[in-house]
């Protein structure tokens, strides 16, 4: 052991036998292309080159120690290094020691009895954890260990170890758990923290078999439940990942992935098993993407596209449900109906901002929809685009508006924005596809089609999900942006669960909306990242470094599952007849078609 202590000192230039013989031999070492330009012990810590660092032990252990008390600390993101040291105790050395710490114990309890005192409680307790362990210790289920703990920390200034210092001490003292610095050991403290193996602190405890372990370091996030889906396999322990996003503060989601991480793949099979255990699904698929699947469970899919038949009219307006007016259904359909026509024509000024908001409200009184006409009867007289038109040429001031929604109206798009709606949302899963549409149009089209599953979903409460694909088209414009934010944190009233997915997460986290929408969305699940946005990702989820590079170098399908507060990696799985249904690899897909037209 002193050999090889001595030759750890010379390494850390801490003995002069190898400086002299390397001196006098004028040979470069390995030592001096890794060494720190100098190293400088003082009383409270050590300055290694531009760095300074501190050590700690602990010294004082509560009762009772609770499973992975030490998660708390190993998951700061922080640089830090901790050590244990675990020596056996011989056990007949201890149960020597037990049973004269038990005859004195019950001599104390004894004598109490004889004064007439009031029994103590902290006495009677001793005995019994005494009798208990010497049990154990004789059954051999149990060993006794002496236990050292130390922890070195790095910082920049005096005042970072200070502040890791507090941090530290508030973590562990929330535990009973009390720490010290190694002061004037601090060589010692930073030796038996480096990966050699010596304990030179010598603090040490005497533990128990059993509060031993819960000092094991790698504590992951147990994520099984009775109820829910399956979404993976936890990475950490193998345990699956089976979760009801319905149980948690909202039902929202966002998934983060560079393209090819396997969002789709993942969203796919959480559209699947969601279905079977009673949610209805609807699908913003800017891709078309999701066909096969609305095929396969007999559900919907919608072409949304200028040549399609497939129509949905801007003005939809929702029946009020209970508890609400039907002012109040006016007043917000009138302000959605704005926002969208802000991003059809280009923008509007403040001017025409007032114009147009008028308008509309004209529009919907022409055809008796109003707050003091029936609800009920408000779907047989919804108005066209072209009805705004014709109120928009009898006001003053509107020649530019009319020029422009001229082109939504009579013009190329017409076919698309002035025909009345002719689909239903009824079967348990519906898919509104866009990839028909040109890029101009998908930020119109995102909104419109919103509008009316929100409109589907304000008529009646169900358990619903929606997802929406590619949402940094919508965040682009800060009304659609608007609009999906207050999707998402209106959604838990009315028993929905948004999916927001995007690859572009600079662009998504730009918008003044994109963190809001985050931070309401209670499950997140993150896929492989780009190394151009990791660092945004990083700080937008408090990530740590072993996360980060998770993120970078994981595979397809593998990422972290956020639930709350609890988080572990992840990765996704499924069964080979729902890869069957879900894939979009073209390789898969084209096997499949080969042997669908081998079996016909």
């Amino acid at each position: 052991m002193n050999e090889i202590l001595n030759k750890i000192k010379e390494f850390l230039n801490l003995g002069p036998s190898v400086q002299k013989k390397e001196e006098k031999d004028n040979i470069l070492s390995i030592r001096d292309i890794i060494a720190p330009s100098y190293i400088k012990e003082e009383q409270g810590n050590i300055e290694i080159g531009e760095k300074l660092s501190r050590s700690f032990f602990v010294f004082s252990y509560p009762h009772y120690l609770s499973s992975g008390w030490l998660s708390s600390v190993i998951n700061l993101n922080a640089v830090m290094d901790i050590s244990f040291f675990i020596h056996p105790m011989d056990t007949i050395t201890m149960l020597k020691k037990l049973r004269r710490k038990l005859t004195d114990v019950q001599a104390e309890i004894s004598e109490n009895q004889e004064k007439g005192l009031v029994r103590d409680p902290t006495l009677e307790t001793a005995y019994q954890d005494l009798e208990e362990l010497r049990d154990k210790l004789q059954s051999a289920s149990e060993r006794m260990f002496y236990f050292g703990l130390y922890i070195t920390v790095y910082g920049e200034t005096q005042e970072e170890l200070s502040d890791m210092e507090s941090t530290l001490r508030s973590i562990f003292e929330s535990s009973v758990i009390y720490i010290k610095p190694a002061f004037f050991q601090q060589r010692e403290g930073f030796i038996s923290t480096s990966p050699y193996g010596i304990d030179l602190l010598n603090v040490h405890t005497s533990m128990n078999t059993e509060p031993l372990s819960s000092v094991f370091p790698f504590i992951s996030f147990d994520l099984s439940s009775n109820d829910g889906i399956l979404y993976g396999i936890n990475l950490h322990n193998r345990s699956l990942v089976l979760f009801d996003r319905f149980s948690l503060e909202n039902a929202n989601s966002v998934v983060f992935g560079t393209s090819g991480a396997g969002k789709s793949y993942l969203v796919k099979l959480d559209v699947l098993r969601s279905l079977m255990v009673g949610a209805d699904v609807i699908i913003i698929d800017p891709d078309n993407e999701y066909d096969i699947l609305a095929k396969s469970v007999d559900g919907s899919f919608f072409d949304i596209s200028i040549s399609s038949n497939d129509r949905i009219n801007p003005f939809d307006i929702p029946t009020p449900r209970e508890g609400e007016t039907p002012e109040e259904v006016i007043r917000s359909n009138t302000i959605n109906l704005v926002g969208l026509l802000r991003i059809m024509l280009g923008g509007l000024t403040p001017e025409e901002d007032a114009i147009i908001d008028q308008a509309i409200t004209e529009t919907y009184a022409a055809k008796d929809i109003t707050p003091d006409s029936d609800p009920n009867t408000w779907e047989e007289k919804v108005p066209l685009l072209s009805d705004l038109e014709q109120i928009l040429e009898s006001m003053e001031g509107t020649d530019s508006l009319i020029t422009r929604l001229r082109r939504f109206t009579r013009g190329t798009y017409s076919s698309f924005f002035n025909r009345y709606s002719n689909i239903s949302v009824k079967n348990r899963l519906t898919v509104f596809g866009i990839r028909g549409l040109e890029d101009e149009l998908r930020p119109m089209a995102m909104f419109i089609v919103m509008r009316y599953i929100w409109k589907t979903i304000c008529s009646s409460i169900k358990k619903r999900i929606l997802v929406v694909d590619e949402a940094w088209v919508m965040m682009q414009n800060e009304d659609g942006a608007s609009f999906l934010f207050g999707l998402v944190k209106r959604a838990r009233k009315y028993w929905l669960g948004v999916t927001t997915i995007t690859q572009d997460v600079s662009d998504f986290m730009k918008s003044q909306y994109g963190k809001p929408i985050v931070t309401n969305s209670a499950l997140k699940i993150l896929l492989k990242q780009s190394p151009s946005v990791i660092d945004v990702v990083q700080k937008t989820f408090s990530l740590t470094e072993q996360e980060k590079f998770t993120l970078l170098e994981g595979e397809v399908g593998e990422g972290i599952f956020f639930a709350g507060q609890k988080h572990v990696a992840i990765k996704i799985t499924a069964s080979y007849a729902e890869d069957q249904i879900i894939t979009s690899s073209p390789e898969d897909l084209a096997k499949i078609k080969k042997a669908k037209k081998a079996s016909q």
